[in-house]
């Protein structure tokens, strides 16, 4: 009883938490490999298993194209917006420019207004871009990739020059002794013991513009060719009492393998110390 007291109860919140978030997941994977099709058949769970409905996302769907574009959306958006944010951040964070305070505050004003707002301007200026600009308009993953810029960069570069604060300025100061540059030292100092940041930024924003629908549903429209994976997926639940709910569970399964897998490989990063490394040498 002394041992449940202090440290017994603590494994059994553990557990229950664990059960709490693997149900959904075992959910779906339940309805991925039930033939039925329907939510209600797959209540009970693996009570029939078969790989009809993985079959049928391949056969009969553009699956393989929607994955890639997500791929794509999703890595070049992460990359970008880890790169854009950490130049902006350094520059709020070491130097001291006319505008700083007003640029800081305006990224933060901006963040205030709900996304749902700004749809209908999406549309209007990608739709113009189109006659001009064929490439960022309508109907384009670059024209996408730029909006999910535009909105990833406030928030991002906020969380980002908070992590830059807390880094001492005594490297900058001894690189710029030793003859280095702003670039050199953001690039060679900086930036390595900032890699915690950089990989939840990316990771963060991998996971939000992968799995993003109304505005990738706005900016791509009909054309499979171009669609994402929640955008072409959300046609198979959208058919009233002909919904497949069990192909549209297999296309999310193998859609959450590639963020899965961005986890692991960034977790190492995530979880590392601030300032490792940073007194070596």
């Amino acid at each position: 009883m002394r041992w449940f007291r202090e440290t017994g109860w603590r494994h059994l919140v553990a557990l229950a938490l664990v059960v709490f978030a693997l149900f959904p997941v075992v959910y779906i994977v339940s309805a991925s490999l039930n033939p039925s099709g329907t939510l209600v058949g797959s209540n009970q769970l693996f009570s029939s298993v078969d790989t009809e409905n993985y079959t049928k996302l391949f056969q009969t769907t553009n699956y393989e194209r929607w994955w890639i574009n997500s791929l794509i959306v999703g890595t070049a958006t992460a990359l970008s917006t880890a790169f854009l944010c950490a130049l902006a951040a350094y520059a709020f964070s070491r130097f001291r420019f006319r505008g700083r305070r007003g640029g800081l505050f305006g990224l933060l004003l901006v963040q205030m207004f709900p996304q749902l707002l700004g749809y209908i301007a999406i549309f209007a200026l990608l739709n113009s871009f189109k006659e001009f600009f064929p490439a960022i308009g309508l109907g384009t993953l670059l024209g996408l990739i730029l909006v999910y810029l535009g909105g990833a960069l406030g928030v991002n570069t906020w969380l980002m020059k908070g992590f830059f604060d807390t880094v001492p300025k005594d490297i900058d100061e001894s690189a710029r002794v030793d003859g280095a540059g702003h670039a050199r030292t953001f690039f060679t100092l900086i930036l390595p013991l900032v890699t915690p940041i950089i990989a939840v930024v990316g990771m963060l924003s991998y996971v939000a513009t992968a799995n993003e629908y109304l505005i990738a549903r706005t900016v791509l429209g009909d054309n499979q060719d171009v669609q994402t994976l929640p955008v072409g997926l959300y046609e198979f639940i959208n058919r009233g009492f002909e919904a497949q709910w069990g192909v549209f569970s297999a296309g999310a399964i193998l859609g959450a393998i590639p963020p899965v897998i961005i986890f692991f490989f960034a977790q190492r990063y995530i979880a590392g110390g601030l300032l490792a490394g940073a007194v070596k040498g």
